[in-house]
């Protein structure tokens, strides 16, 4: 059924069972504030039972089955789309294409969430349908905006959740509830039919309990979208996994000043678990980053937030959060020349931040700097806020991804996590560091590039491999060829074994390596190959065909042919 197994709900079982489970969960947890609309459960089921006849019919479903919660600013069609406002309120004929495609693959939708108001903030408290408390305690904040749908997913109601992110509104929320929050890079889920908060820096997001499931579903959902003119798609030299020993940048001790006592320790746990790993870290200075970070609300770009809602907010309509009003009003006020020079102010600090992290994989982040109650945020609304995004804030206007995951328990033992930080279209890099910090197997998200077959120095602990790793090769699988080929020990420094097509049965099975790599990797790659090398078509046993590494039928002459041994490693150990 469902390529994910074990789910938030329970164990993999029908998605009619999961619908009945995920009801029974919401009567249990009495959460009314985590749902804006939350659809009648016969009409779920109704979902869930076209979802096994397409099954039944032979459909393969990547999410067959799986149920969303949708932050209340994306649209589902015959759903109202509030955006935590009441007289914002209008039905959509047609989804977000983000929930279109979830549902196209197999989920199932639950309903519409909470959020602080048109995603504005970082609590989950800024909405007239209530605060949304955390799924752990009930005194503390969920964090926002997209707070219903990380809290459904916490609370094992949801196996995802949709939300939206332009200041860590889908990396907030799951520190501080215990879950995975990803955060692609801006323009690879199409934000078509979502409220803009910031149009230039919104992203959609993704929830789950684990990396498989959020990549799953970050998987289906990104893709260009022809009415979103910020759409964006994986480029041509897109990384496809990050190296065997990363290096991964933390912040100085004095960028980490506004971390609560109990997260500071937590963070540094968390390094600590990874050094023990034989990943290498190095101390970077992210204060221009923090500083960049600032300009989303105190420089000319929240002009975007007015652009965004602002005429309408003008209205002062009855359930308008005062917070979010004021903020928006604010926006209102911004000169042209004054975006032009933070606009300018953003494109340095890109540049800044690229050089710092230049020697690096990822940058590793305290999430968020506390856990505040609900008291202490309707006591200082502002500062609160502004104090939870400081780590969060940069990211869009840097064009930068994150991957949030659980780190190192808190000294309470309260849910504490940390992000993963990576240039535009890294994701998939962050995803195999989140991957390792959390023991789990790291899932794919891109599924692009072209297959390449090594067979000598280029496996893994062979001299070369560096090579690919540079290239951020993936590995997919161990292979043999047909019988068709012969393997010589070659004359080379490194030394390297050379594979000549004979023809079939004038040889004999050799033991090799395919790696996934980008498109662009692969042809810089077969720029800088030396002779006698060469990048040719090898026929697999398993009755593939993969670009492969062979050589010119001249470069064996002389050569010792080591065919006999069936791989170059095994002739080594010889």
């Amino acid at each position: 059924m469902s390529v994910l197994g074990d789910t938030a709900v329970g164990p993999a079982t029908t998605p009619t069972e999961r619908v009945v489970r995920a009801y029974r969960r919401i009567a249990e947890v009495e959460r009314p504030e985590v749902w804006i609309t939350l659809r009648e459960e016969a009409d779920v089921l109704a979902d869930a039972a076209a979802v096994e006849d397409r099954l039944g019919a032979g459909e393969e479903l990547a999410l067959a089955g799986l149920l969303v919660a949708v932050k209340d600013n994306l649209d589902v069609a015959g759903l109202p789309t509030t955006a935590a406002c009441p007289e914002f309120a209008y039905l959509p004929t047609e989804s977000a294409s983000a929930v279109s495609r979830l549902v196209a693959q197999g989920a199932v939708v639950l309903g519409k969430t909470n959020l602080d108001q048109f995603a504005t903030g970082l609590v989950g408290t800024r909405s007239p349908y209530g605060a949304v408390r955390s799924a752990w305690d009930s005194e503390r904040v969920s964090g926002g905006s997209s707070s219903g749908s990380a809290v459904a997913v916490a609370l094992g109601v949801a196996d995802i959740g949709v939300g939206t992110d332009t200041a860590g509104s889908g990396r907030v929320p799951a520190a501080l509830n215990g879950i995975v929050g990803l955060k692609l890079s801006l323009g690879l889920v199409p934000t078509h039919g979502v409220v803009p908060a910031c149009v230039d820096y919104d992203c959609v997001t993704v929830f789950a309990a684990d990396l498989d499931a959020a990549t799953a579903a970050a998987r289906v959902m990104a893709g260009p979208e022809p009415r979103d003119p910020r759409s964006r798609t994986w480029p041509s030299d897109v990384r496809l996994a990050a190296p065997a020993v990363p290096r991964i940048a933390v912040p100085r001790i004095e960028d980490l000043a506004e971390l609560c006592p109990e997260y500071l320790a937590a963070f540094s746990e968390t390094v600590a678990a990874l050094e023990a790993d034989g990943v290498v870290t190095q101390s970077v200075d992210i204060s221009g980053l923090l500083a960049a970070a600032r300009l989303l609300y105190d420089g000319a770009v929240v002009a975007e937030r007015y652009a965004a809602v602002g005429r309408f907010l003008d209205t002062r309509p009855a359930g308008a959060d005062p917070t979010v009003a004021a903020i928006v009003a604010g926006a209102r006020t911004p000169a042209a020349h004054e975006l032009v020079a933070d606009l300018d102010a953003l494109l340095r600090a890109k540049s800044a931040a690229a050089e710092v992290l230049a020697d690096c994989d990822a940058l590793l982040l305290p999430t968020t700097t506390e856990h505040p109650t609900v008291a202490a945020v309707r006591a200082d609304p502002i500062r609160v806020n502004r104090r939870m995004g400081t780590f969060t804030n940069f990211c869009n206007l840097l064009d930068m991804a994150a991957v949030a995951v659980p780190g190192s328990p808190t000294v309470q033992g309260h849910p504490f996590g940390v992000m993963f930080v990576v240039p535009a279209f890294g994701d998939q890099v962050a995803i195999d560091l989140a991957a390792r910090l959390t023991g789990a197997t790291a899932p794919t998200l891109v599924d692009t590039g072209v297959d390449l077959a090594v067979f000598g120095a280029h496996l893994r602990g062979q001299p070369l491999h560096f090579q690919l790793e540079h290239l951020g090769a993936r590995f997919v699988e161990t292979v043999s060829t047909t019988d068709a080929y012969r393997l010589y020990a070659l004359d080379t420094v490194p030394p390297k074994p050379g594979l000549v097509r004979r023809g079939p049965g004038a040889g004999a099975p050799v033991v090799g390596e395919v790696f996934r790599l980008s498109a662009a990797g692969l042809g810089g790659f077969l720029a800088a190959l030396p002779a006698p090398m060469a990048l040719t078509s090898v026929e697999l046993s398993n009755g593939r065909s993969v670009v492969g590494f062979g050589c010119t039928h001249d470069a064996i002459d002389g050569a010792t042919d080591i065919t006999e041994f069936g791989g170059w490693v095994a002739y080594l150990n010889s």
